[in-house]
């Protein structure tokens, strides 16, 4: 049976298309869904507007495909929007089926399924950087805090260049989010902002998830890239050959936030994965077909 797996984040819209052997193909189209929900509490209409043509086209994918059951989950933007049900309503006309709003910690355990799927057994933690929240997560449950790349670029992170004293603030915001975590093992990053950054280590000219798969971006090294983004406008940003111009606002905050993660975790290395919630979700909904 052939699915379709829609994930709807606070920065980035991605589908998978797999019949758990073949994939047909995955997709990312960044909208940026989340902007300003942290202020307002509330999804604009130009995000929900952008975030609804991507779904669409999603939709008309999975029926050219032939897709034969459509799963959608929507994470964090959506879960603290108080018009969420307009947002989702309009989302199941796009999408032919409407979407699951899911928590933290369920959006964590699907993450670290899918990063897990193709690893031996170990002592993984998965983190997941979203744009409105982190998750970390281990075979024994997961956390989910409340900060990502555009929560941290809205509060804290908004100018390019960004100075010194934004970027301490940035840090310092994370830390604090950060400080009663106790987690420890090797760690496993999935989605854009981790995917990024290790194509941006290894200066592809053109984003190429078979060299970002399984790369290991060094503390060291991620201490660079956010030194050498930082010292970024916007434009310049959106030039970097491997990155989605449209994570340009956002991938700094992201950046500082991976940092953190490394610093809690307590580890000087990263192995990046581009299996991830998608992947997880699909697992479940093919075991149950």
């Amino acid at each position: 049976m052939k699915v379709g797996i829609v994930d709807i984040g606070t920065n980035s819209m991605r589908l998978l298309i797999t019949d758990g052997h073949v994939e047909s193909g995955r997709w990312v189209e960044v909208t940026g869904l989340g902007k300003g929900v942290d202020a307002t509490g509330r999804l604009s209409d130009a995000a929900m507007d952008r975030t609804l043509e991507a779904l669409r086209r999603f939709g008309e994918r999975m029926t050219a495909f032939g897709v034969e059951k459509r799963q959608a989950v929507a994470t964090s933007a959506t879960r603290d929007a108080s018009n969420r049900d307009l947002f989702l309503d309009r989302a199941r006309l796009a999408l032919g089926v409407r979407p699951d709003v899911i928590s933290g910690d369920r959006e964590g355990s699907l993450a670290y399924a899918g990063a897990t799927s193709d690893l031996h057994q170990g002592d993984w933690v998965v983190s997941d950087i979203g744009g409105g929240s982190t998750e970390f997560v281990t075979a024994r449950g997961a956390v989910s805090i409340d900060i990502g790349s555009v929560r941290l670029t809205d509060r804290e992170l908004p100018g390019r260049p960004a100075s010194s004293g934004d970027m301490e603030r940035g840090r310092d915001l994370v830390r604090t989010m950060f400080a009663d975590l106790e987690v420890t093992g090797d760690l496993i990053g999935v989605a854009g902002t981790w995917t990024s950054l290790a194509a941006i280590d290894l200066d592809l000219t053109t984003y190429d998830p078979a060299r970002v798969h399984h790369h290991h971006l060094s503390r060291m090294r991620l201490d660079t890239i956010i030194a050498e983004l930082a010292g970024m406008t916007v434009e310049e940003t959106a030039s970097i050959p491997s990155l989605d111009a449209a994570r340009a606002p956002v991938i700094l905050a992201g950046a500082v936030v991976a940092s953190c993660v490394l610093e809690v975790v307590g580890v000087e290395s990263i192995l990046i994965s581009e299996c991830d919630t998608l992947d997880g979700l699909a697992i479940e909904v093919l075991d149950l077909a």
